[in-house]
């Protein structure tokens, strides 16, 4: 059984390291910390962490650093919560803002997110095969070209080019509109899809035209898109400047970032805390190929009311609380843009 006493100290060496990269001895514990006791008394307190498998020394006559099981207990009980700073604060407020268009939010979120935290971010995106085609514009932008706009209900608008080999007329475009729309407006990403595709089918021996076989053709990419479960990456260079904390090479982690299945599926593994946040640790990912890796998780609500997770990704030697903070706050700040959406 560890005692109060020694899981501070292992709380100080976890911080110690993280911050210094360089194993943690006793003297240095005493000696920046207020502890109040001798460092041989110290040296106890790491002998027993040493014994339960917390804290190892990574070679002989060093100071100690955490294991994974150690890091595990750090985050499950002696994390503390810290607060945003006001520049971090600010730099989400400004980062943040409203937009129409949920790929550019998120594409901005993962920037934000890599540069709050200095490690690779990532978010995936809510799941819209529930959600309802609202409807389907097209607009004539030239005398042979016609941009498809498909707006779903929980704000997401995707636009498409489509060129005809003649020249558009007006009430035929009006004509497609409204028999698209008949088809998938009201409906859900996968009925909008279904019955779109079974109309095809019914017409495909019926001279349909040209342009409607294009539109109905982009407006089913599009449905098709968003039935796709997808992640948006940044601050992978972030892995090159921590290169240090990994036993071998980076290539093995980047190469599993690249398989967003494999990520997607270890999201969907991680089970939230009572705060919400999720993390796995080191070992705890070897199934994944990313056993030297931490990954620190929050979800995020979607207008539509999908939960959908935001993360970061670094090595174990991360800075957990400040990822945590980060991580929740960003989470909670999407959500209310998503809502005002």
């Amino acid at each position: 059984m560890v005692s109060e006493r020694s899981l501070d100290v292992l709380r100080a060496i976890v911080t110690d390291f993280v911050s210094s990269r360089e194993p943690v001895g006793s003297k240095s514990i005493v000696d920046r910390h207020q502890f109040g006791v001798s460092a041989a008394t110290i040296r106890n307190d790491m002998a027993q962490l040493e014994e339960e498998e917390l804290i190892v020394a990574p070679h002989t006559s060093s100071g100690r650093i955490p294991t994974d099981k150690g890091y595990r207990l750090f985050v499950d009980q002696l994390t503390d919560k810290r607060p945003l700073s006001p520049a971090q604060r600010r730099a989400i407020e400004m980062f943040l803002e409203p937009s129409a268009d949920l790929d550019d939010v998120l594409r901005r979120t993962v920037r934000l997110l890599s540069q709050l935290t200095n490690q690779v971010a990532l978010v995936q995106y809510p799941s819209f095969a529930r959600a309802s085609v609202r409807h389907v514009e097209l607009v004539s932008v030239s005398e042979s070209t016609l941009l498809v706009v498909v707006i779903v209900d929980n704000g997401r608008v995707d636009q498409r080019l489509v060129e005809s080999r003649r020249t558009l007329d007006d009430d035929e475009i009006n004509r497609i509109k409204v028999e698209i729309n008949d088809i998938v407006s009201a409906q859900t990403v996968n009925t909008a899809a279904t019955r779109l595709m079974q109309q095809g089918e019914d017409d495909a021996s019926a001279d349909d035209g040209e342009l409607a076989d294009a539109v109905r053709s982009v407006v089913l990419e599009v449905l098709g898109h968003y039935r796709e479960d997808r992640l948006v990456m940044a601050g992978a260079a972030n892995l090159a400047r921590t290169e240090a904390d990994f036993s071998g090479s980076i290539f093995p982690v980047l190469e599993a970032l690249e398989q967003q299945v494999v990520l997607l599926r270890l999201f969907g593994e991680m089970q939230a805390d009572q705060l919400g946040v999720s993390a796995s640790i080191g070992r705890e990912n070897a199934p994944f190929g990313l056993d030297e890796t931490s990954i620190v998780t929050s979800g995020y609500r979607s207008s539509a009311g999908e939960i959908a997770r935001l993360g970061v990704l670094g090595p174990t030697r991360m800075d957990y609380a400040g990822n945590i903070t980060a991580v929740r706050a960003v989470a909670r700040y999407l959500t209310r843009l998503l809502e005002v959406e």
